[in-house]
């Protein structure tokens, strides 16, 4: 490598830290919210769970119009790209104000539905974007480089969740609307993000569109988007229901806040170091690896029952782990092949976005609904047995099951890494 290659390979991981930040945005807007949101409406505004599961459903058919569309218009955007981020930040600002800092100015389903409109819409333009700069950005890091960014991006992504899916609960203890400051902190990240990804955008990242049939007509990338549908399935499940799961079925009310900062936490501690692992043996068997781990923590928690917290407490470490490798890797292995294959990575992503939150779509309509027809009541002490075991079973063995076949699929995939 020339001198001049090797500094411009340093300069350009000078402003990694803005990737790391800038994820951690993302991530702020992405799993908090479907920790957070639906029980916040139930609690707050009496909203039954069925609605709430149907809104989701409907605002998750908006993305797989959406998100296509996202990527395919963003691949025409030009010099016009860092515009459209601010206006995006500015809109999933917005939404989330709505959704956790103003009171509903319409009825509360209503509402809700609206503000995370907003919300997702955003986040899916965003996320597009990012990721489709991530892979110009790799290029310029020397070999290895969709792993290197990845890292930074995904342990600032992981630091984002761990911060927003606890910074209610514990915000309770100072403030009488710890969601109002979960709302403003949200905003505060929002405006440093768009600082300090200033001038990132590339203008030229993708003025020659090259069309979704590339990516799908690619065997790798079609697989890889497969595995990422069932891959994502498992998160989606278990964060949808996890605060349900800790108060009803571990009987640990109070908990929760540290359990998912042990969640969390794992999963940051362990991205960085599943990245650098996977660059010396292999993407692909390091992934296994979490994948297994993910079956194990899973069934564990299958037999765990009232008090049980501390024995959960080892499912999230385990859980979490899995689930830094999954969004450290396989993003970056598809980033990857888009670099190989499509000179337009939006497209890519825009499919990518689509199918990953595609699982959250069918979570939301089939998990929560399914409670209420068991009558598991939320909040309550005295759920039946019959209730606790179907939550137990769509918390703990469905995400593994799920889990098994995203291994499976996996296993059977030729990805010709380097």
């Amino acid at each position: 490598m020339s001198e001049m290659a090797v500094q411009s390979e340093g300069t350009d991981a000078k402003s990694l830290p803005a990737y790391a930040v800038f994820a951690a945005l993302l991530s702020a807007a992405g799993l908090p919210i479907y920790i957070h949101a639906p029980k916040y409406f139930v609690d707050e505004y009496g909203v039954s769970l069925v609605a709430l599961g149907t809104v989701l459903f409907a605002l998750r058919l908006l993305d797989v119009v959406q998100d296509p569309l996202f990527g395919r218009w963003s691949a025409r955007l030009g010099q016009y790209r860092e515009i459209a981020v601010k206006i995006a930040c500015i809109v999933i600002s917005l939404g989330m104000l709505g959704l956790f800092a103003v009171p509903p100015m319409l009825p509360p389903l209503m509402w809700f539905g609206l503000m995370l409109a907003l919300v997702f819409s955003a986040f899916s333009f965003l996320t597009i974007n990012f990721y489709a700069q991530g892979v110009q950005k790799a290029s310029h890091l020397g070999k290895s480089g969709h792993l290197r960014l990845a890292r930074w991006r995904e342990t600032g992504a992981l630091v984002g969740v761990c911060v927003a899916a606890i910074a209610p609960v514990v915000l309770i203890y100072f403030m009488d609307a710890p969601f109002v400051g979960f709302a403003v902190g949200f905003v505060v990240l929002a405006i440093a993000s768009a600082i300090l990804m200033r001038g990132e955008w590339s203008a030229n990242l993708t003025t020659k569109p090259s069309g979704f049939g590339v990516v799908l007509g690619d065997p790798i990338a079609r697989r890889l988007l497969l595995i990422a549908f069932v891959n994502a399935a498992p998160v989606a499940v278990s964060s949808t229901l996890f605060l349900f799961y800790v108060e009803s079925r571990l009987m640990a009310v109070g908990m929760e806040g540290p359990l998912l900062l042990l969640f969390f936490l794992s999963a940051a501690v362990s991205a960085p170091i599943w990245g650098r692992v996977a660059e010396k043996v292999g993407a692909k068997v390091v992934l296994m690896v979490a994948m297994a781990l993910a079956i194990v923590t899973f069934g564990f928690a299958c037999i765990l029952g009232a008090g049980d917290w501390v024995a959960f407490a080892f499912v999230c470490i385990g859980s979490g782990a899995a689930l830094g490798a999954d969004l450290t890797i396989l993003p970056a292995l598809f980033a990857k092949r888009m670099g190989q294959i499509s000179p337009n990575a939006t497209e890519g992503f825009g499919l990518w976005s689509f199918v990953s939150k595609l699982t959250l779509a069918f979570a939301a309509v089939l998990l929560l609904p399914t409670l209420q027809r068991v009558g598991f009541d939320s909040g309550s002490l005295t759920n039946s047995p019959d209730a606790l075991f179907i939550l137990t079973l769509l918390y703990a063995a469905v995400p593994c099951g799920l889990k098994m076949l995203a291994l499976a699929l996996l296993a059977t995939t030729n990805l010709m890494e380097d």
